[in-house]
């Protein structure tokens, strides 16, 4: 039986990264895994009961706000959101273009904006983003301070980021990645209000399976 009004830590995406901070931030707290693939959280809730955490898994489309406003809505019932781990998206090898800005720079863009709302005083948060959001080179003033600041639901719309103008999924890949970290630098400012941290961590290449991926990929 689940003890209610527990800290809550909300973990979006099953992966590697995330769950080694999961692990890491998760004692004494009820860690809520979510992944697109509701069978991955749920064997990531296995492994981790099985090492004396306490954890349920959940179903989330991070490129829906629908989706995270549900998964918010189950972590709240069990408790109060206090840390944050988002390690969800897909890489450019998994991908077409459409499907890495949507989930990759859109979905994480609302899971700052949404989970900013909820998060308590005293709580914090992490994107993790990439190495590859600093080889993109340089973007002019303007180009950031959209990426930092338009609207969530105009992101998408913005003219660098219209067909023709992300030239591949690795370009689409590092355009969201520097988003993931122009967002949360724009979005601290809300989280401090709330008394609340958020940071992105841009890792190298660190062997998981999205790395797999790329490394015997195009």
């Amino acid at each position: 039986m689940t003890e209610r009004n527990k800290d809550v830590v909300v973990l979006t995406g099953a992966g590697s990264i995330g769950i080694a901070i999961a692990r890491r931030v998760g004692a004494g707290k009820h860690i809520v895994i979510a992944d697109l693939h509701l069978k991955n959280a749920e064997a990531t809730v296995k492994g981790l009961y099985n090492a004396g955490f306490e954890c349920s898994a959940a179903s989330v489309d991070i490129s829906s706000r629908e989706s995270i406003l549900s998964l918010i809505k189950t972590a709240q019932e069990i408790g109060k959101i206090t840390r944050f781990i988002n390690a969800a998206g897909v890489s450019p090898s998994q991908a077409p273009i459409e499907a890495i800005l949507k989930v990759d720079l859109y979905g994480t863009a609302v899971l700052l904006e949404e989970i900013g709302k909820v998060i308590e005083e005293g709580g914090s948060g992490v994107v993790i983003s990439s190495q590859s959001g600093h080889r993109l080179g340089v973007l002019s003033q303007e180009q950031s301070d959209l990426l930092a600041t338009t609207t969530t639901e105009e992101l998408l719309k913005l003219s660098f980021l219209q067909s023709g103008e992300v030239k591949d999924t690795l370009h689409a890949y590092q355009l969201s990645k520097r988003c993931n970290v122009l967002r949360v630098m724009s979005e601290a400012v809300n989280w401090g209000k709330k008394g609340a941290r958020i940071n992105s961590i841009s890792p190298g290449i660190i062997i998981t399976p999205l790395a797999n991926d790329e490394l015997n990929g195009p």
